[in-house]
């Protein structure tokens, strides 16, 4: 039987401070992203947008650091929903902005820690997102994901992370953009780096191959994060966090279809869609085609039309 596939809306704006990412889920929705799914013959079971939890005061000793309160309701509400739902399906987390990470992925590690396997994380951003709220000079938040899914330390105010991820478990593939204090940490992890020179040199499917055959070996979860930024912003203007030099669209579905082939994703996320920075809806569609070839649409099915 075909695992349904949950459609969970995060509209967080509070990890950057561009407005628009808020409009993320309803893109989605507007985009067709469950008539692509239903298309291919897979349950979809909409679940709506997320409330986030009560606000409860909450501090951080670096002054940079703007929406804290925000954040941490979000996280403590997506955790608790991501991990009802990989019970139930496949879930897809329609952001919002990458912040909504420190939540999805917090209640997917606290899912695979029942189920005593081990959570593998796939992060296909432009940016490393290895801050620590210490450590952020933006105080953005969405720039702090994968340090807490790591362990790293500064994440006071926020739950305790379930089970954090070993470093070696983590995938930065196609990032071309970090900073100093996010460089020092990473030299110092075990975290498998693909940036855009490694994929450059060696092709966009042997890494990843690499990475998945890892997974397998391990009978693991595998969660993935998408981030618009992922793709070059001549195919995807909808983002706030444009880093020329990303993926191109052959590519991105290529690394689509390889995910799909391996049968190994158990939760994704879409994030950083602005929409009020999109040309007539054409980073959202291509997101949409971009989740239709992970969930096993080839290219022979797809019909011919404009983007324009």
């Amino acid at each position: 039987m075909t695992q349904t596939t949950i459609l969970i809306g995060a509209p967080i704006d509070s990890g950057q401070k561009r407005e628009g990412c808020l409009m993320g889920p309803a893109a989605y929705r507007v985009a067709g992203l469950a008539q692509s799914l239903e298309a291919l013959g897979r349950p979809v079971a909409d679940w709506g947008d997320v409330p986030p939890a009560p606000f409860r005061d909450a501090a951080c000793p670096n002054p940079a650091v703007h929406h804290l309160n925000e954040t941490v309701a979000w996280t403590e509400a997506l955790a608790a929903c991501a991990e009802e739902a990989m019970g139930q399906g496949l879930p897809i987390f329609l952001g919002g902005d990458h912040s909504l990470s420190l939540g999805s992925v917090a209640g997917v590690a606290a899912h695979a820690a029942k189920a005593s396997r081990p959570l593998f994380v796939l992060w296909l951003d432009a940016h490393s997102d290895y801050h620590t709220p210490l450590t952020t000079q933006s105080g953005n938040l969405h720039g702090t994901p994968v340090a807490y899914i790591a362990g790293r330390g500064g994440f006071d105010a926020f739950p305790p992370f379930p089970a954090p991820v070993p470093a070696e478990r983590i995938c930065l593939y196609g990032i071309r953009s970090v900073d100093s204090a996010e460089h020092s940490g990473l030299l110092e992890s075990d975290a498998t780096i693909c940036d855009m020179r490694v994929l450059d040199e060696r092709g966009i499917v042997a890494p990843l191959r690499e990475f998945l055959d890892r997974v397998r070996a391990a009978n693991g979860f595998l969660h993935v994060s998408l981030d618009v930024d992922f793709l070059d912003p001549s195919i995807a203007p909808a983002v706030g966090t444009t880093v020329p030099g990303g993926t191109t669209f052959r590519e991105a579905h290529l690394v689509m279809e390889h995910l799909h082939e391996s049968g190994l994703v158990t939760s994704l996320d879409l994030v950083e869609l602005n929409p009020f920075l999109d040309e007539r809806g054409r980073t959202a569609r291509l997101m949409v085609d971009l989740v239709g070839s992970l969930m096993g649409r080839k290219v022979f099915d797809r019909p011919t039309r404009s983007f324009g």
